[in-house]
Formats: structure tokens, sequence, C-alpha cells
């Protein structure tokens, strides 16, 4: 299946030829032999681009200004026009803050980025030995995303974004009680996020004195019992227990014992925004809520299908690992709306030759950008075009993994009926791609004996995220490649333990299996109604129906969609605590009771009764291993997680049987806890003294399947479209991103160099036919509404257009500020994932701007 190969190859010298030239799919002519010393970089050629200019101004004769955008001709001559003009980035003058990055991703932009952060937020010396124990076998596990370790013994395992995770939480500046008593909290609701949080540590337990409008110290002891006294106030399932990404295991695990002793499975979860897709989808196709591949599978890899995700900026160092792998000749098929740098080009840092010589690797063989929405009805074109070859080719070609199919799966026959029926036409317009296109990717995938598809909430956070995923199970089941070495599907996960968090126990549906060993072990029966997830609770908070929140980490308020709705609601609470290490705005959503409870962060040094404590995390890949912080903690007045939890358990129940206190006092025991009641975690304190810690089970990877039917499932996609379209043909669908500046909610700068903006994050990303046919400019002022065709739609002001290489009919924006235009019930109804990256919207000029 040689074809498969040659159309990669292709592929890959067209992504090449356009860095080469920026103008070389447009109809502006070549560099015509100016002889500068820009030979191949014609963007920065300034003779080039006056000639250019003065070209295009003589093809709009009737242009009312020097730019040629207000033309009295029709409709298409003016898209022409401002089509050439915003191509060739010719405007006479750019938005502030928004400029061409020119060069590749990582490299020497990422090390300069990573000396700047560690100048701003640590003392050189400190962070120097603190980086270097980042991601090490007897060092501490990064705060940020959750890709595993590397196996390879190089001399520092952190990302740019890795530096600027550890270096915030481990930063000088610190909040102490002094601050607050001259800053309301009235005051701070006026404060950016990103000042919030650089503001530094927090330093000591806080509690909120409504006369003064101020958060004021309180001693531990005291906090634990008023917030006891108040838990005992309220009915168990009116208090919702909310867990973030950042949580270790052992916190994690004592915090879900001691809400069940309280009483409820009220489990909002930051997991419940990205990949429930992920955990409610993949059991039903392959019986594990979890990616089944190894870091050593990419060593194996004959391809790789990327999509729906930018790891450049959210999950950095996977770029390494893509980096070796496009470096030995595997392609890498990406499949995303929007163009990303780190996708196409990528200089690693640990690569002396190309720090050297600024040189840098392709990194995707072919790049494909659907429509916001359309991953759904491009999967089924590549599964349908797999079909029809096979149809072709005969059983016996290979095309598809025959003896696979027939001896671990049900539903293929249904499925390739469906897929058989499906008019291609249809499936062109829903996935905004060409049918030659996904054929392509068919073709290379035949031609692949190991595939691995990754993915992330570019194809879970829809209201069809459940099905997406089904979808990918389904294109991998169909060559048989799940448990042989090279093979698999890859979610990316976010937070760097919010897979762990779920494995041991936080989860509003706990099974039966589960509930049955936490009475075993600790002898108290725990309630077995299902409790909420992350929506529920918020929809319980508005609704006055949950009266309480218990917060381990996170911005909840700012993570959730609709906070038109969710802001108020919060400030109607009758008791928030939070455990944190940094202020941020859900803090200062204050009811009639609230509490800032400090913790360790995870560079810190852990000491309890028994000596210094190591917590474990889970990675994306399901390998469990130890962290050890050891720089001294922001403030002697800090506690743990686990401390703290144990600290509001005993306080809240007096006549607890779980002997809270014992626990804390040696996290060995709260392992030997989660070994009985976690099926898994069997010797757990013994293996995660080992060097990089164990794998969980994952019966997949032995051709294992843990479904009722104890077979891998075809599942069936009704219809192509993820979200409903609606008729209005000037209707776009945006999709809210990540700036490179950022992770999660947190804001650690704004400038997202990648895209090309720096110093602001007030932008709406829109492809170049898009702002034409609309009339807007290039830097415009504009206004986007939601057009779900209802009372009450939604609108984002103060905000400019950027003419930049995203999918025709998609626009984008920055998570959170686009949160305002995503309804609460805006949702995948199977996982409860709020659908940030498909909300209907119009965008017109703003009036005002």
């Amino acid at each position: 299946m040689d074809i498969g190969r040659d159309v990669v190859r292709k592929d890959r010298r067209r992504q090449h030829q356009r860095h080469q030239h920026p103008h070389a799919e447009t109809d502006v002519g070549t560099h015509d032999g100016c002889g500068c010393r820009y030979a191949r970089r014609h963007d920065l050629c300034k003779r080039y681009v006056r000639a250019r200019q003065r070209t295009i101004i003589r093809r709009c004769r009737d242009a009312t200004d020097a730019a040629g955008v207000r033309c009295s001709r029709t409709r298409t001559t003016v898209a022409g026009c401002a089509v050439l003009l915003i191509r060739c980035g010719m405007a006479e003058n750019e938005p502030r803050g928004i400029r061409r990055y020119s060069y590749p991703a990582g490299g020497w932009g990422a090390l300069r980025a990573t000396a700047r952060t560690i100048r701003e937020q640590m003392d050189a010396a400190d962070a120097a030995a603190t980086l270097l124990r980042t991601n090490k076998p007897d060092g501490f596990d990064c705060p940020g995303c959750a890709w595993p370790d590397s196996r390879h013994g190089s001399s520092f395992q952190f990302c740019e974004n890795g530096a600027k995770a550890v270096t915030w939480e481990a930063t000088k500046k610190r909040v102490p009680a002094s601050f607050f008593a001259v800053h309301s909290v009235r005051s701070l609701l006026d404060w950016s996020d990103h000042a919030l949080e650089d503001l530094g540590r927090l330093t000591e337990p806080m509690a909120y004195n409504a006369g003064s409008d101020c958060y004021e110290a309180i001693g531990w002891d005291e906090a634990f019992s008023r917030i006891g006294e108040l838990l005992r106030g309220f009915a168990p399932d009116t208090v919702e227990f909310y867990t973030s990404g950042r949580t270790s295991n052992e916190a994690a695990f004592l915090y879900q014992i001691f809400a069940r002793e309280y009483g409820t499975n009220n489990f909002p979860d930051c997991s419940n925004m990205c990949h429930e897709a992920t955990s409610v989808g993949l059991p039903k196709s392959i019986g594990i809520g979890k990616g089944t591949v190894s870091l050593e599978d990419f060593d194996h890899c004959e391809l790789i299908i990327a999509m729906g995700h930018n790891p450049g900026t959210n999950h950095p160092r996977m770029m390494g690992t893509l980096h070796e792998v496009a470096r030995r000749g595997a392609p890498i098929i990406v499949i995303n709306p929007l163009r990303e740098l780190a996708l196409e080009r990528f200089a690693d840092p640990q690569d002396p030759l190309e720090m050297a010589t600024l040189g840098a690797t392709d990194i995707a063989s072919m790049y494909l950008q659907p429509k916001v929405g359309g991953d759904a009805a491009a999967l089924q074109g590549i599964m349908k075009a797999l079909i029809e070859l096979d149809d072709d080719a005969g059983p016996q070609a290979g095309v598809l993994d025959h003896a696979f199919i027939v001896a671990h799966t049900n539903g293929f026959d249904a499925l390739a009926a469906d897929l058989r029926a499906k008019r291609w036409i249809d499936i062109e317009t829903a996935s905004g791609l060409e049918q030659a296109r996904l054929r392509d990717v068919a073709r290379a995938y035949a031609s692949s004996n190991a595939t691995i598809v990754t993915y992330g909430m570019g194809l879970t956070q829809h209201s069809t995220g459940t099905h997406n995923v089904q979808e990918v199970a389904n294109l991998l089941l169909l060559r048989g490649n799940f448990g042989k070495p090279g093979a698999g599907i890859a979610p990316l996960r976010g937070h760097s333990n919010v897979q762990g968090d779920r494995t041991v126990g936080i989860t509003e549906k706990p099974s039966a299996e589960m509930l049955a060993r936490i009475e075993q072990r600790f002898g108290f029966v725990p309630p077995s109604a299902h409790g909420h997830d992350a929506v529920a609770a918020m929809k319980a908070i508005v609704d006055g129906r949950s009266k309480a929140l218990v917060c381990m980490g996170g911005n909840l308020a700012v993570a959730l969609p609709d906070p038109e709705a969710c802001l108020p609601a919060m400030r109607r609470l009758e008791l928030a605590v939070h455990v944190a290490t940094k202020l941020n705005r859900t803090h200062l959503l204050v009811g009639r009771h609230a509490f800032l409870l400090p913790c360790l962060g995870r560079t810190e040094l852990d000491e309890q009764a028994r000596g210094p404590q190591a917590v474990t995390v889970e990675d994306s890949m399901s390998m469990v291993h130890a962290s050890r912080g050891r720089l001294p903690p922001a403030s002697a007045l800090l506690k743990s997680e686990p401390a703290i939890v144990a600290g509001i358990a005993s306080a809240t129940l007096p006549g607890s049987k779980v002997a809270w206190n014992e626990l804390v006092a040696d996290y060995d025991r709260i392992r030997d806890a989660i070994e009985a009641v976690i099926p898994g975690f069997d010797d757990y304190n013994a293996r995660i003294r080992e060097p990089g810690g164990f794998r969980l089970p994952l019966p997949p990877t032995q051709r294992v399947w843990k479904t009722p039917s104890g077979r891998a499932e075809f599942l069936v996609f009704d219809g192509l479209v993820e979200d409903a379209a609606a008729g209005d043909p000037v209707v776009l669908t945006l999709t809210t991103v990540r700036s490179h500046d950022q992770y999660n909610t947190t804001i650690y700068g704004y400038d997202d160099r990648y895209r090309g903006v720096f110093g602001r994050r007030d932008v709406v990303f829109m492809n170049e036919h898009d702002l034409a046919s609309r009339g807007i400019a290039h830097g415009d002022a504009i206004v986007v509404e939601t057009a779900f065709g209802g009372a009450g739609e939604r609108i984002l002001r103060d905000v400019i257009a950027v003419a930049y290489p995203i999918a025709r009919g998609s626009v984008a924006t920055y998570y959170p500020e686009g949160n305002c235009l995503v309804p609460l019930d805006h949702i995948d109804r199977a996982s409860g994932t709020p659908s940030y990256k498909s909300v209907p919207v119009r965008i017109r000029r703003d009036s005002n701007g």
C-alpha cells in the first residue's frame, strides 16, 4: 500500500513550500527577483511587500483608501481585494500587539520565555535547582500537563510552560494577611485574573468578614471548627465537593472518603469540563475510559493522526515526542481547524544541532483543517473511504483487519452499512474537507501497520463529544490498532493528576463494587445515589438547591460557562471553602461565610509526624509515580492537602470511623487504604518507590474488553453533524482556545506568540474570507452574538477581529473570556461536558469601535 506513503510525502512537500513562500497558494505572484537576502522569506522583504501593495491597489481602481478595502464595486470584488490584502499582511496599520511570529515553535523563543518567567517569579539559583528536579524520579511532578515522563535521561525534563507552572507556584511573591486588610473583596473584583494570581502565594488561613468586606487571618483550629460546625448544619446533598486536577491521589482519596462518610456523592470535578466524554464514551467501545498507549508506543508507531489539540501550548513536552517521530520519518497527519505553528515546525530546545543552526523539523506531513464541529464527519469520511478501499481490493488485501474484527468486535456490519449509505457531498459539507483529502488520509492509514490517534478537547467539548470519541475508537478498531506495539488511542489529559483523581474515586457515579470496598475498609455505609457533576452542581447552586461548596483547588466559577448565571449564584452560597495556593476570582465570590485555606505546592517539602512525605500522581498514560517536593514552604503556616482534608473531616464528623490523623501522619497508610479500595494498586507503596513508578492495568492492551459483551464495540454515529447547525448562512461556529501564556484558567501573561498576539487577549481569530464577506477588516472592533435561535442571546464585546488561518466558517476566541457565549446547559448530554468548542455566532463590526 505504498500509495498512502506517497500521498503523505507529497503533502509534506506542500507544507515545506508554504514555509518557504507564505504566498505560494495566492495569486499575487512570486518573489520578483529583487536580489535581496530574503530569497526564501518574502514576508520579510520590504521591497517585495511594497511592490505587491502597488499591484493590489492597481487591481482595485475604485479604492477610496490606500488599503483598498472600501470599494464601490460588487461584493465579490470587495471580498477579493480584502482577501488579497489580508493574506499578504499589507494593511497600513497593524493592530496593536498583532504581528507575525517568524520563528518555529520551541527553539530559542521558548528558552527566552523560560528565562523571562524565571526572572519575574524566582531567584535564578533557586529556579535552576528546582527546575532540574522537575519530573525526575527523586523530584516532583510538574504541576502542569499530564504528559508522561520521558524514559530517556536528559538533563532537564521540563518545557517552557512547565517552567511557567513551576515558577508560578514557587514564586518569591507573597500575599500576607496585611494585604487583605487594605484591599476589600469588592475592590479586588476589579483586578484582572492575571493580576490576582500574580500577587503570589497565600500564607495563612483566612476567613471572610462581611462587615469589613475583607478576608482576615484565622487560626487553623478555629477555621476547622467553624467549617465543621457549618457543614453539620446542611443536608449532605446540598453541599458540593469540587476537585481540581492538581490534587494528589492521596488527597483526592481522603477527600472522597470524607464526603461519602459525610453523606453525599456530589463530586463536581475539573474532568467534567474536559475529558469526561472520554471517561463515558470509551468504556462502551473498548471497556475502559482511558488511553491505551504508552510513551514507548510512539517509538514503534508508523503513523500518528493528531486531532483537535495544540500540543505546542497545552502539552509542550509532547512536542519532543512528535519531533522524534517526525525525524525518523513516520508521518503525522494533523486534523485541526486552526493552523498551529508547533504542529507545523518545531525546534527542540534539547537538540544541540537545531539550536546551533537555528534549524527546525517539519511536524505535520499532512494538515487538514475541518470546520469547527466537523471532526465527526471527517472521521466518517476516512472510514467510508477505508470501507470502499476494502470493498474494491477484497478482504485478502489487508485494508481492514478482518481477523481482528471477527475475533474481537461486535457491530461491524451495522457500521459498514451506515458508512456506505452516507453521501460524500454530505460528508464534505459537514466536515468542510474535500473528499480527495479524506481519501488521502484513508490511504495513509491503510498503509500503516501501527497507528496512534491522539486527540484533545477539540473533540470532547461538543454536544456529541462522547460519540466523537467513539468514532476515534471505531477508526482504530477497523485495522486492529489495539493490543500491539505502536498502536492505540491517546486522549491528551490536561492537569497533571486529573486522571488520577478519577481513578482513586472522585466520581459522582460510584460503582457498587467501590462502595462495598469502602464499607469493608472503613466501616461506614457510603451513599449510593448518584450525585452532581460540575454543570449539575452549578445548576443546583444557581437554583438555590445547593448551599455550600468546598473546593480542592481550581477556579470553578471562571472555568464553567455562563458567568452571568454562575458568578452571582456563587455569591448567594451560605458557605464556600477554598483550598488553594494563590488567590483567584472564585475566592472573591463570597457569600455568607467564606474561608481561604492555603496549602503546600507540589514543589514544597511536605513534613508530617512520621517525617517527609511523597504524594503520587497518574499521568495520561496510566503511569503512577511519586512526587517529592524539596523547597521550603512559602509560609510556616501552610498545611498539605491531605492534612487540610483530615482537619475539616475531623471537625465535621466527630464520630467518624476513619482515623484521619493516623492516615495523615504517614501517607503510606493512605496508600494502603487506596490499595484496599481501588483495583490495580497492588503493592502500591513498594512500586512507587521504584524509579518511574508503575502502570495501572489497561485490559485493551492485552485485547481484553471489559464491556458487557466481552468484545470491543463498533458504535454507529447517528448522522454527521456534531452540533445543531443554524439555518442562517451568515452564522459562524466559534471555538474557545488557550493562549500560549495560559494554563486552564491561569493566565501567566498576555502573549500568544505562536499565533502572533502580544500583550492582549481581546481578539477573535477569523478566516480571511469570512472577514471579507462581512466587510470587516483585520483589526476592526467587532461584536460577537450567539445564534441559538431563542431569547436571551449572549454577546461578547470589546474584541477585535484578527485574520488567521482557521477553517472557513469557523472563529476562535480565548477561554475563559469566551465563556460568556456558552449557556450552562449547552452540553454533551451523555457526559455533561460543556460545548465550549462549538457555539453558533453572528459577527458584525462594532459601530462604537
